[in-house]
């Protein structure tokens, strides 16, 4: 999931130490440099050096964080995408994997009404740039299977969470609960990967992507009626409602 976030060093979302959220404030600072030249001067007259002034660091500084110019335009934050797998297998055994998903989504999201405008410029960027655009969309396909793998794993591990049925004596031992399910065997291609995975995972990692977008546009679009929190905690009560249709 790639999101241009930009977390203040005090913030608690997304954790990490002061070194990771220095790295992040770096790596974020360098993505906004980069869109913001590219919105001003178009991307092709747009050099690393002018990226690394504009953000404060040196050129070696940028490399650290990116293997290539184009890079600081794809892989805005390449971190997110595992912050929300690992708080997706972290959350409560309690939440159903769509809250679990909505949960770990929207701790990435705390800052969607601050970055906004950035996410616009970011898209226009994009959407200039056919080249940068292809490579966004399968950096986007990449996390999106990243997520549904961790959905896997994580219905995988409450598969071996049993009830014990009634049974004629108190005093017998409760049934041995069944293993989890076996994880499938790794993949080598993010083609592979896909393909080794069932519906259910595939489909919700789709669906919450797609919320999320949804969320972003609706808001962006009626920003003076309410907190973009709603809405994106709306739209995910829609799909766990089975999306009823609205009363007339």
């Amino acid at each position: 999931m790639q999101v241009m976030s930009g977390k203040p060093e005090g913030s608690a979302a997304g954790g990490g130490g002061l070194r990771e959220r220095k790295k992040r404030a770096t790596r974020a600072a360098l993505a906004e440099a980069a869109v913001r030249l590219a919105v001003e001067h178009g991307v092709d007259k747009v050099t690393v050096e002018a990226i690394s002034a504009a953000a404060g660091v040196s050129v070696r500084t940028f490399f650290n964080y990116f293997d290539t110019r184009d890079d600081v335009f794809v892989l805005t934050d390449a971190e997110a995408g595992a912050r929300v797998r690992r708080a997706l297998l972290d959350a409560p055994a309690g939440l159903s994997p769509l809250e679990a998903v909505r949960d770990a989504i929207a701790a990435e999201l705390t800052e969607a009404e601050q970055r906004h405008e950035l996410w616009r410029l970011h898209g226009d960027v994009l959407r200039a740039s056919p080249h940068l655009l292809a490579r966004s969309l399968s950096a986007h396909m990449a996390d999106e299977t990243g997520l549904a793998e961790a959905v896997a794993e994580r219905v995988r591990r409450g598969a071996g969470a049993g009830t014990v049925p009634d049974g004629p004596s108190a005093a017998s031992p409760p049934p041995a609960s069944p293993p989890p399910a076996p994880a499938p065997p790794p993949a080598t291609s993010d083609e592979e990967r896909r393909r080794a995975l069932d519906l259910y995972p595939r489909l919700l990692a789709a669906v919450a992507v797609v919320a999320v977008r949804v969320s972003v546009e609706h808001w962006c679009s009626r920003q003076q009626e309410r907190p973009f929190a709603e809405v994106f905690r709306e739209v995910f009560d829609l799909l766990a409602a089975g999306l009823p249709e609205p009363a007339a």
